[in-house]
């Protein structure tokens, strides 16, 4: 039986993870608001583009870098069982894998030809959406090694480096906003391309401060990552890849779900995709809280099946539930009762302020059911067992978010006898999430009990 004592501890230390952690994706998330609310400032077509060149931006981002952390669970197991020198081959072998990953982002966002078609775009929107991606691609390279670095950071409950690298990226970002958007300096005003181009310096100058301090910091010497060199191996990379394969697959079900939202919703016009984008960047922003919780959830059970503690793994997951849940429904309350001076926060157009407000709403009911999901998910990759949730989500959040949001949204249907438009495709979501949120965490519970019924067997 676990007393108060023990049940107190793993709050503390999940709570004491999730901090810095959530305060760096803050930072990171920061950027993104930051670009939406300053284009919003210029006009609604500059806030269009920066929406719809994220949404595609992250669309291919997101999954490839979901594969980049596979190299998490693998190093926070060895790294509970004190296996320093295999987290050094770790990191090595990951190297190589970051390598292939970052060329697969460059040359799929500086091509976005295929997800430009899908939206149906103004000849104006479209020409800004190209160059912001063309800008976005140079610096994808260097942010997908920044996840690597991300993963192997929190891997080992390192998350204070990152968060000081996140809070130097958005100090950084903010003054070469107003340099790039507005023309500054002797440069030209490039209005909502201008984020894409201050980002992309920005975490270049980050990446090569988290490669001095990979370098340098002794709580990194440790593992002797740069005692020697390793060319990448079969089983290695396999290892790698058989895992990072379903996380990525799962990261882009759930990526692109709001992307074709976001391509499909931009066919009703500048208003309607503007008011969208703030509703899916607030919801965005308030996914960093529970996927903080998340991603220190995953580390220590990680830890813990690699010291060979299946009963706290088992109650760390349940205790990672029990919070996100708390902190989802105190934010959703916020967000409702805060919707109107939310979107007025965002954009000075008083149409698209109109209609954010509404969707907002429906974003805080969402957010619930996202948080309980992000957990269950995590969870389950502390384990390295990343399939099923991949299927999941396949089935909930395309099949029910995105094609019931297509039906209700654009054409009517399921008893609506007119289209709902934007708030149609929120509607679909909330339904799909929290189907999907359900079924993972019974999941989750199957095999977190598993380990204890089989020592009980043979005890």
């Amino acid at each position: 039986m676990w007393c108060c004592c023990a049940i107190h501890s793993m709050y503390k230390s999940i709570l004491s993870l999730t901090l810095p952690i959530f305060i760096g994706q803050i930072a990171f998330m920061a950027n993104a608001v930051t670009d939406t609310v300053m284009a919003g400032s210029i006009s609604a077509v500059d806030q269009a583009v920066v929406g719809i060149g994220m949404s595609v931006f992250f669309s291919v981002f997101v999954p490839l870098m979901g594969v980049l952390l596979a190299i998490s669970p693998i190093i926070s197991q060895h790294f509970g069982a004190g296996e320093h020198a295999a987290v050094g081959e770790d990191m090595r072998q990951g190297f190589w894998l970051t390598l292939v990953v970052a060329a697969l982002v460059f040359l799929l966002v500086y091509f976005p030809d295929p997800f430009l078609r899908i939206s149906q775009l103004s000849p104006e929107v479209e020409a800004k959406t190209r160059a912001y991606l063309r800008w976005a691609a140079i610096g994808a390279i260097a942010q997908m090694f920044f996840r690597f670095f991300y993963g192997f950071t929190t891997a080992i409950s390192q998350p204070r480096v990152l968060m000081g690298l996140s809070l130097f990226a958005l100090a950084l970002k903010i003054p070469l906003n107003f340099i790039f958007m507005y023309g500054h300096f002797g440069f030209s005003a490039m209005g909502g391309v201008g984020c894409a181009v201050a980002t992309t310096v920005a975490v270049w100058v980050t990446i090569v401060l988290a490669a001095i301090i990979l370098w340098r910091n002794s709580n990194y010497q440790q593992f002797k990552i740069f005692a020697q060199w390793s060319w990448p191996t079969w089983h290695a990379q396999m290892q790698l890849w058989k895992l990072g394969v379903p996380m990525g697959l799962t990261f882009l079900i759930d990526v692109t779900s709001f992307t074709f939202m976001a391509l499909f919703v931009a066919r009703l016009g500048a208003t309607t995709a503007a008011a969208h984008g703030i509703a899916t960047n607030l919801a965005a922003a308030a996914y960093m809280l529970p996927m903080s919780i998340s991603v220190a959830v995953s580390v220590l059970i990680g830890q813990a099946i690699g010291a060979g503690d299946s009963r706290g793994a088992r109650r760390t997951g349940w205790v990672g539930y029990q919070i996100a849940i708390a902190f989802a429904v105190a934010l959703t309350a916020l967000i409702i009762f805060s919707s109107s001076a939310i979107s007025r926060f965002y954009t000075n157009d008083s149409d698209v302020q109109k209609l954010a407000a509404q969707l907002l709403v429906l974003v805080a009911v969402y957010h619930i059911f996202d948080a309980i999901l992000a957990v269950g998910i995590n969870a389950l990759r502390g384990y390295k067992n990343a399939v099923v949730p991949m299927i999941v989500c396949g089935f909930c959040l395309w099949g029910i978010s995105l094609g019931g949001g297509y039906v209700l949204g654009l054409q009517g249907g399921f008893g609506s006898t007119e289209p709902l438009r934007a708030a149609g495709f929120w509607y679909a979501a909330i339904i799909g999430f929290a189907l999907a949120s359900l079924i993972v965490a019974a999941y989750f519970n199957y095999v977190s009990i598993a380990p204890l019924r089989k020592t009980a067997k043979t005890g």
